[in-house]
């Protein structure tokens, strides 16, 4: 009798370890305006003041795709990864500049609670974006413990700005909480902590995964860095250690924390079973901020490579981003895509590679790409999207080409508005210069299909409105 029960605990246990081993980690690094030609991978690394090799490395191990994109924007983009609908939908088409309510309503379903739903543990450490009220932070959302910012990086310079001590503007505070909890505030988010805050959410990534490997429960790891976005301040242990300038520091920085991430993946053994993807929300910044009254350098433009623009446009600089996912075993190693990939296709990617739920009240424009992933077929299934910029509709991507329906060269500049759309093959013209409308004027009746059919789908699905507090149910 105890042989039998001991054999049957075995069975119990091995069963569990089973199941839980089937169901693979996934861990999300997040980069904040981070151009597509600033790692190795796709041409920058030392022609940027240093070398990258961990990106490199990770793309070597994995699967790279050069024509990854995202919204020209932080919000849009985070929401789009997080439900797998355009940010209009969920009305976070455009960063929130006043101080109401803004962010996911609860009927929103992000990555994380159908990841939880699942038996994921779920771990956010960095910028949010998606709300800084009640209700509206990551622990409200799917996310069993948070640290980080709710809002922008740019909000750690408020303290150190003339005149916002006689303001009326709250100071932003780094938080903490975990799910079911009201958020704690840790400390301000002032420039003293801001060259620090990446270390700490990196320590905090590390002790995460290393807690939910040694409980053997499956785990989602969403790290959005606060890095790259302004202000340029790295770590004192990287500033001055490339001497080719503080992007080049904040670059090796970058590099040195993502590698310490994989090593740890590997050390403890979960590699295998682990999908790991790296990517980041936007293009790089512009350069012209005008004066900020600090006393470090912090105003340094980032590159998209041979893709023209910055964030806040529509050109390709601001939608392509660097991406990288490694799954050995799973994701054939040392190949890359120019398919076309959205950040709202990770949503049902995911959710197909882990067997989780997705809802199916709603429109979910992500594609499902875990064929395309696994390398079972070399196509996307994306043929291509609609570029907004906030809550404007600029153009379409269809295959190589680009219709621009209003155009900005950046994000405090004058806006364009054509009467006929400019058209442009991206193959010939990456700069988006050359309008060859004519003799192409078949290509606008063919890119034009997707438009008309989103058009229709907005009608029939209203989007939420902008601000929408909660409780929200669509009409």
């Amino acid at each position: 009798m105890k042989k039998k029960i001991l054999i049957i605990s075995i069975c119990l246990i091995t069963s569990f370890t089973m199941v839980a081993q089937d169901k693979p980690n996934i861990v999300i690094v997040f980069l904040d305006n981070f151009g597509w030609g600033e790692p190795g991978f796709n041409g920058g690394g030392v022609i940027r003041g240093t070398p990258t090799p961990r990106m490199d490395k990770l793309a070597e191990e994995g699967f790279r795709l050069t024509n990854f994109n995202v919204e020209v924007q932080c919000t849009p983009s985070r929401s789009a990864l997080m439900t797998g609908r355009y940010a209009i939908r969920s009305g976070n088409a455009t960063v929130p500049i006043g101080d109401g309510v803004y962010g996911l309503v609860q009927w929103e379903v992000t990555l994380a609670e159908i990841l939880s739903n699942n038996g994921y543990k779920t771990g956010m450490f960095g910028k949010w974006h998606l709300g800084r009220t009640e209700g509206r932070f990551p622990t409200d959302q799917g996310f069993d413990e948070w640290y980080g910012v709710p809002n922008s990086t740019d909000e750690s310079t408020y303290s150190s700005m003339r005149g916002f001590n006689q303001s009326d503007v709250p100071e932003t505070y780094v938080m903490s909480s975990a799910k079911g909890g009201v958020p704690e505030k840790v400390r301000p988010y002032r420039l003293d902590y801001r060259p620090l805050i990446d270390r700490d959410l990196t320590d905090k990534a590390l002790d995460f995964m290393e807690r939910n490997a040694r409980e053997n429960s499956p785990f989602f790891l969403y790290l959005p860095y606060t890095a790259t976005h302004f202000p340029t301040m790295p770590h004192p242990d990287f500033e001055g250690k490339t001497g080719n300038g503080l992007w080049a520091d904040l670059l090796l920085q970058i590099d040195s924390y993502l590698g310490e991430l994989q090593d740890k993946i590997d050390e403890l053994g979960i590699a295998e079973n682990t999908i790991f993807i790296f990517t980041a929300d936007n293009g790089p910044e512009a350069l012209n901020y005008g004066s900020t009254n600090l006393t470090v350098e912090t105003s340094i433009q980032g590159t998209a490579g041979p893709w023209r623009g910055t964030l806040f446009t529509g050109f390709e600089g601001a939608l392509r981003v660097p991406f990288a996912v490694k799954w050995p075993g799973k994701i054939k190693a040392g190949i890359s895509s120019d398919e076309i990939v959205h950040a709202m296709d990770l949503f049902p990617t995911l959710a197909k590679l882990t067997n989780s739920k997705i809802p199916q009240d709603r429109i979910i424009d992500g594609i499902d790409m875990s064929d395309f992933f696994l390398n079972e077929t070399d196509k996307s299934g994306r043929d291509g999207f609609i570029v907004y910029m906030g809550n404007d509709i600029f153009g379409v991507k269809w295959r190589n080409w680009k219709l621009h329906f209003k155009e900005q060269e950046s994000w405090n500049t004058v806006r364009d508005t054509y009467t006929m759309p400019r058209v442009y093959n991206l193959y010939d013209d990456p700069q988006e210069r050359n309008n060859v409308l004519f003799p192409h004027t078949w290509v606008p009746k063919a890119a034009l299909k997707q438009f008309e059919e989103h058009l229709i789908s907005l009608q029939q699905n209203p989007p939420i409105p902008a601000g929408q507090k909660d409780p929200y149910e669509p009409k």
